[in-house]
């Protein structure tokens, strides 16, 4: 093959040094120079098989762009690619393409840095299209397991025609701007995911994660995430493959940081599931996840693609994950080893004939909430604290809250919560024993089984009653 590359090459030096020192467009505009040490687009006029993509070039004004220094990897269509390329998408010709399209089209042939075949490795690596959300560069998946592959739909027919500038390698088909699916299909790591959303010949995933009307995160599950996961909770699978999807944003891993956000699942009252984000040493989600691959790049988002499926999230799930809550869960579980608040906190339906029912809703207290007092009470008194912080039976969101509601907590005592809070604080809350202006500082931390609502104090119950 590299004897053949050799060869064109060679052949199409020859035919550089006598064709044409300069030509045009039919306006006399947009001059292309050909040199004698041709550069990419020199290759391309002197293709005859590659006058559809020069014409293309013209069009879309981006033969200076490719006569620059580069280096450049292009993936250079056929004449073939390109009249299938109108066809499939009812172009008549080649000037009925909107210029903003094709010219966006192009640049996903188009990689920075020269790469020969002998190179290229099964990889995701950034076209010059800027067609991602935000400007973002669209992604392009090499798949070189057989062969060299683009994207799932073009292979290479001709590699390693070397220019002054870089590199070309002729494929057989046009290479789309991808969305989301485009990508998941793509990808053979991800054959698991793609056959768990069109499953039974749904296309409610496909369909929504194909429109280009919003942007969207997906953490997608690789293959191996799949085969491990075993589904302990009995969630409907649809369900959890909604909890791996942002809508509404392209999260990029640089913007990412410690913080929850709302995915596409739901609880039971249709509430949307929360997601915690840790970046303290990568990039981890509900302590389960890790991306493995990060910011694939579509015209309607990004996808990272992670190491293990994210089960829908129990309150338990998010204490344990948020390190903010690190003392809670020590007092629910070492300090309080006479009470499983962990199994009780982490029913996803019924009871045990005890009368603590799922939803919960839990008032967590931060770090800095038990650091503020003086001492963490003993066992008998904790264990009556901490259920003074969960109501059972309701997930009573932000929502629902109303100036001056008194729920009874699993305690036995009331809390009374007043709107708006003062100062910070979101509300201000009134504990059983009657200390005020406690406040909650954040709300609607969303599990399956209820919701938390982050305190700035622990709440102290009525000792006396």
């Amino acid at each position: 093959m590299k004897t053949t590359s050799k060869l064109i090459k060679t052949c199409l030096l020859i035919m550089a040094v006598v064709f044409m020192a300069s030509c045009s467009d039919d306006d006399g505009d947009n001059p292309i120079i050909v040199t004698s040490d041709p550069d990419i687009v020199d290759l391309a006029i002197a293709t005859d098989d590659l006058s559809n993509l020069v014409a293309a070039l013209q069009r879309a004004e981006l033969v200076t762009a490719l006569q620059a220094d580069g280096p450049f990897t292009v993936f250079a269509p056929t004449n073939a690619a390109f009249e299938t390329f109108l066809q499939d998408n009812n172009f008549a010709t080649l000037e009925d393409v909107p210029v903003d399209v094709l010219t966006q089209v192009l640049l996903n042939h188009v990689v920075e840095g020269e790469f020969l075949s002998s190179n290229l490795t099964t990889s995701y690596v950034s076209s010059l299209s800027t067609a991602g959300p935000g400007g973002a560069n669209l992604s392009l998946y090499i798949d070189t397991s057989n062969s060299v592959t683009i994207n799932g739909i073009s292979d290479v027919v001709t590699p390693d025609v070397e220019a002054e500038n870089g590199v070309v390698h002729i494929v057989d088909a046009v290479i789309g701007l991808p969305n989301i699916v485009d990508h998941a299909v793509a990808n053979a790591g991800l054959t698991e995911l793609v056959g768990a959303l069109t499953d039974g010949g749904n296309t409610t995933f496909t369909d929504l994660l194909s429109d280009d009307t919003t942007d969207f995160t997906v953490f997608a599950p690789v293959n191996d995430a799949f085969a491990a996961f075993e589904n302990p909770n009995g969630n409907e699978l649809a369900n959890i493959l909604s909890n791996h999807v942002i809508v509404g944003t392209a999260a990029f891993s640089s913007g990412l940081s410690n913080s929850y956000v709302s995915t596409a699942g739901v609880n039971t009252d249709g509430d949307n599931l929360s997601l915690y984000i840790n970046t303290d040493s990568g990039v981890t989600l509900n302590g389960v996840s890790d991306v493995a691959i990060a910011d694939i790049v579509a015209t309607n988002g990004v996808i990272h693609a992670v190491d293990a499926v994210i089960d829908v999230p129990t309150v338990v799930t998010f204490a344990v994950v948020d390190p903010n809550f690190s003392t809670l869960v020590s007092a629910l579980t070492e300090l309080t080893p006479a009470t499983d608040f962990a199994g009780i906190l982490s029913r996803t339906a019924g009871g045990n004939g005890d009368g603590i029912d799922p939803d919960f809703t839990v008032f967590a207290p931060t770090n800095a909430a038990f650091d503020a007092l003086a001492e963490i009470p003993e066992e008998s008194v904790l264990t009556q604290v901490l259920l003074h912080h969960v109501i059972g039976g309701a997930n009573v969101r932000s929502g629902d809250l109303t100036d001056g509601i008194m729920p009874a907590t699993l305690e036995g005592d009331m809390i009374t919560i007043n709107l708006p809070g003062t100062g910070d604080n979101i509300a201000d809350v009134t504990d059983g024993s009657g200390t005020t202006g406690i406040g909650i500082v954040a709300v609607d931390v969303q599990a399956g089984n209820g919701v938390i609502h982050v305190l700035n104090q622990v709440m102290i119950p009525n000792t006396g009653n």
